[in-house]
């Protein structure tokens, strides 16, 4: 690939200049550019590595040669794709990268929430050796209603399989072969909830009040997807009136802590005092295995999508 440059503006692992390079790109890593520095210099780039630090926009692809975009993670929703294809830049994401990490960090969710380990650890390290309140409960038998089937939801659900759980899936675009359902039987018999979906106009918003209305149970909630997918006050209404028994999440619907409304640090606070919630600053899939592997990922698809 003489002479064609790729930019890197995110820090990724090494792998992937290294890898570009072996590839045949001239490759520049800048992870300390402005918005407008990056915007001045995108147009003498063929190819971009990406991973959160810019949203791509219509606007910013004016102008530009790029014949492809790498996002080192998994979900587009910070890319505009449309406009992407309608330039002919061919657009990457590694959600296989991370599909692992993924899956187990949210059964490390679930166990803990249903076997009370967040909290009874707290307590002990505190003094208190209080054991019928933290009875938990086993999830073996249970049912675990799955929405989003990718990478993801089958990574999940292939590992609960061995818990013993019921598992129904539902996808609207890629309904699953291996544990079909609708929402109104996920509505009907989940007693834990698992979201593995992109951020789109379709999905934004998608758990509200009435949403948790639905279902026939209370619910252990578990979301790594996207904030926004599930905003704070559905969820808070779901805890105060028992339709959430239990709340893990690795993703809010703003990430951005230090510029949180007044609004924003009551909900939450709220939220965070019922003992039944965890919290993580999305990594579920954050792994120093995934780290690498997301590399791996896109370069096999840089790799074919130049026939190298």
């Amino acid at each position: 690939m003489r002479n064609m440059r790729v930019l890197i503006v995110d820090e990724v692992h090494p792998s992937m200049a290294e890898g570009l390079t072996k590839l045949g790109f001239e490759v520049e890593t800048r992870t300390n550019l402005s918005l407008a520095d990056f915007a001045s210099i995108l147009p003498s780039f063929h190819g971009l590595v990406v991973r959160s630090k810019f949203k791509i926009t219509a606007d910013l692809l004016e102008n530009t040669s790029l014949s492809f975009i790498a996002r080192a993670g998994a979900g587009l929703d910070l890319l505009d794709v449309d406009a992407c294809l309608a330039r002919g830049i061919a657009v990457f994401s590694a959600n296989e990268g991370n599909s692992d990490a993924v899956a187990e960090h949210v059964i490390g969710q679930i166990l803990s929430l249903a076997h009370k380990l967040h909290t009874s650890d707290t307590e002990v390290r505190h003094g208190l050796w209080e054991r019928e309140g933290n009875r938990g409960f086993e999830i073996k038998g249970k049912t675990i209603g799955i929405i989003g089937y990718g990478n993801m939801g089958k990574a999940v659900a292939t590992r609960l399989a061995a818990f013993g759980l019921q598992i129904l899936a539902y996808d609207k675009y890629a309904p699953s072969a291996d544990y079909p359902a609708t929402m109104e039987q996920i509505f009907e018999a989940a007693d834990i909830l698992s979201l593995h979906i992109p951020l789109t106009s379709e999905t934004k918003g998608l758990v509200s009040t009435e949403f948790l209305a639905s279902f026939k149970k209370p619910i252990l909630f578990i979301n790594s997807s996207r904030g926004p997918i599930a905003p704070l006050e559905p969820l808070l209404e779901g805890l105060r009136n028992g339709r959430i028994k239990g709340l893990a999440l690795d993703v809010l619907p703003n990430e951005k802590l230090s510029t949180w409304s007044s609004v924003e640090k009551e909900l939450f606070t709220e939220i965070a005092a019922y003992p039944a919630t965890i919290f993580s600053p999305h990594v579920a899939g954050w792994t120093t295995e995934s780290y690498i592997k997301i590399n791996e990922v896109l370069l096999e698809k840089i790799k074919a999508q130049f026939h190298l």
